[in-house]
């Protein structure tokens, strides 16, 4: 053994101290870990799981993005529809309210051009009536006149052109 040692001490290697050195690796190396890497791999399961989890909230955002865009484009649409419902049976009753006040327009017309009628009609009659009255009137004046006086022709003429204008006279003050 001593040759063995004069020449491991002669090569420069302590077999003592590379044991020792060796066992004391093993030993900080059992430490580490027991007390450092079983936290530090922890920590970064930890880390990987939360990262993975944000990965997959934001995955599910997204999706949630996603159909809220699609509902709010399937709403628009529908508001657009009805929008143009609502245009059209505007649009329809506008008509049919037009049709309404021209045809109670026309009927208004037609109603006052019946009264006109009846109305002109009416003044009419009564313009004859009273030319009638008073061509009886005119006509009896003259009798009693001419029967009161033997009156000669020209006199009869005078006094049917003085009754005459007596008369427009008359309707004149009326």
């Amino acid at each position: 053994m001593s040759a063995e040692f004069l020449l491991g001490a002669a090569s420069g290697i302590y077999w003592g101290d590379t044991i020792f050195y060796l066992v004391l690796f093993l030993v900080l190396v059992a430490l580490i870990k027991h007390f450092a890497w079983g936290p530090i791999t922890s920590m970064m399961e930890k880390r990987a799981e939360k990262i993975a989890s944000d990965i997959d909230n934001a995955e599910e955002s997204r999706a949630k993005a996603e159909k809220l865009e699609s509902q709010r484009q399937a709403a628009l649409k529908d508001s657009h529809v009805e929008a143009s419902q609502i245009i059209d049976r505007a649009k329809t009753n506008g008509e049919q309210q037009k049709s309404k006040i021209i045809d109670g327009a026309h009927q208004e017309v037609t109603a006052l051009k019946e009264n006109a009628k009846q109305d002109i009609a009416r003044e009419r009659q009564d313009a004859l009536e009273s030319v009638k009255d008073d061509v009886a009137e005119l006509s009896l004046s003259i009798a009693s006149k001419v029967i009161v006086k033997n009156l000669k022709l020209e006199d009869q003429k005078a006094l049917i052109d003085s009754y005459i204008e007596g008369l427009g006279k008359q309707n004149e003050v009326k």
